[in-house]
């Protein structure tokens, strides 16, 4: 019930003020997004059980290019409202601000993981070299060329760049390459588009070396001598650009919304299950000889270390139906706490709080995945014990996103009256 302030003066119904309709939050980004932490914290942990229902034994694409389109998303809103709102110098900054931030992120991760590593394959107990499952030999094995304060500067200044370890350094030169971007993306989208794909076309090392042309990317290992033998970096970020300013670009509205219609619905269908028999599933389970030969000869295509075009084609065609089935703002996905009874309001509450919170979930992600290996090491795979594990996996992920958006929070500060 509600009373009238007897102090002030009655108005007509036509001078009322318009009831405020109130907004309601695309959950969308951050729904995938949180899906895609917790797939990855799957796939990271060796010999896991659960990798048997990932995205990655289905097709082409998996859970990293979910969290790279989705990062390209979230990005256009962050960094790219201080673009329009501050101009490009002060939005310059904030990205350089950001670099810095997953540059101190990545040092962090290495070192905590390399530490655990080293001090599992130090126990009484264990019986494998946990550091030497990471190619880390240069750092805890002197050599003739090599000594450790080398690697530990090439390591800080990216230019070694070890197993497991290289999709923050991706994430970090697709940062870099924003400011320019937003220039291009506002003078003339068709440039940018031109841009984009003629520096992932140089950066598919199979077209290139077909071509005798050297392609885009960094030595990852750079104390081997010969070009043909070093190893570049895995997740080549001049490749795996085009992913992410695709979602960028369709977040700026520089790429208008798909259409929902039967025939892109019909043809995005097409694609995702065409690539089933040519994924994992069908090559290991299914025995197919044919898309066993097919995925040897046809390796550029698919290469997951410079993206390769059907990745991309797969993967927005996956997009595309996710995005048709949670509906406008993600209406249907929130439909589902009606549907599901009281469990899916809280578990779409705890997936979005791990969407929102991604760079600190993923990073203590990587090193749990790499704990609970061992884990399942030491007490064995059995149904039970992978389900056990997988489940403290899992809440130190939801730990993590919560305690990361309590700090942000910054609940020490006194709080303003309003």
């Amino acid at each position: 019930m509600t009373f009238a302030d007897p102090t002030q003066t009655s108005a007509s119904p036509a001078a009322a003020a318009p009831v405020a309709t109130p907004r309601v939050r695309d959950i969308r980004l951050d729904f995938f997004r949180g899906l895609a932490m917790f797939i990855i914290l799957f796939a990271h942990t060796p010999g896991n059980m659960f990798t048997r229902w990932i995205p990655a034994r289905f097709g082409f694409s998996d859970a990293t290019e979910i969290f790279v389109f989705c990062s390209g998303m979230a990005s256009a809103i962050a960094f790219g409202a201080t673009f329009d709102r501050s101009g490009w110098f002060l939005g310059t900054a904030r990205v350089i601000y950001r670099i810095w931030q997953v540059y101190w992120a990545h040092i962090g991760l290495f070192f905590a993981t390399a530490g655990m590593l080293a001090f599992l394959s130090d126990l009484t107990f264990t019986e494998r070299n946990y550091w030497g499952q990471l190619n880390l030999w240069m750092l805890f094995v002197e050599s003739e060329n090599w000594t450790n304060p080398d690697m530990l500067y090439r390591f800080m200044t990216l230019q070694w760049v070890p197993n497991l370890f290289d999709i923050l350094p991706m994430y970090m030169v697709i940062l870099a390459m924003m400011p320019v971007v937003i220039v291009l993306g506002r003078t003339n989208f068709a440039l940018l588009a031109v841009v984009s794909l003629t520096m992932w076309f140089f950066a598919q090392r199979g077209f290139m070396e077909a071509l005798g042309l050297p392609y885009l990317n960094f030595t990852a290992e750079p104390w081997v001598g010969r070009d043909d033998w070093q190893r570049r970096w895995f997740l080549n970020p001049f490749g795996w650009q085009l992913v992410f300013f695709t979602g960028f670009a369709f977040m700026r509205g520089w790429i208008p919304k798909p259409p929902v219609t039967p025939v892109l619905i019909a043809i995005a269908t097409f694609f995702v299950l065409a690539n089933v028999p040519l994924s994992s599933i069908g090559v290991r389970e299914f025995g197919f000889d044919w898309a066993r030969d097919w995925r040897i000869e046809n390796r550029p295509w698919i290469s997951k270390s410079d993206f390769g075009i059907l990745r991309y084609v797969q993967f927005l065609s996956l997009a595309y139906l996710a995005w048709v089935i949670a509906g406008d703002k993600g209406n249907r996905i929130r439909a589902g706490a009606s549907t599901l009874g009281r469990i899916w309001g809280p578990v779409l509450q705890i997936i979005l709080r791990v969407g929102q919170q991604s760079l600190a979930v993923f990073v203590v992600s990587i090193f749990v995945a790499r704990f609970n290996g061992f884990a399942l090491d030491m007490l064995g795979r059995e149904v039970g014990t992978v389900w056990v594990v997988n489940l403290f996996g899992c809440g130190c992920l939801i730990l993590t996103a919560y305690l990361a958006g309590w700090f942000k929070g910054t609940p020490w500060k006194p709080k303003v009256a309003r």
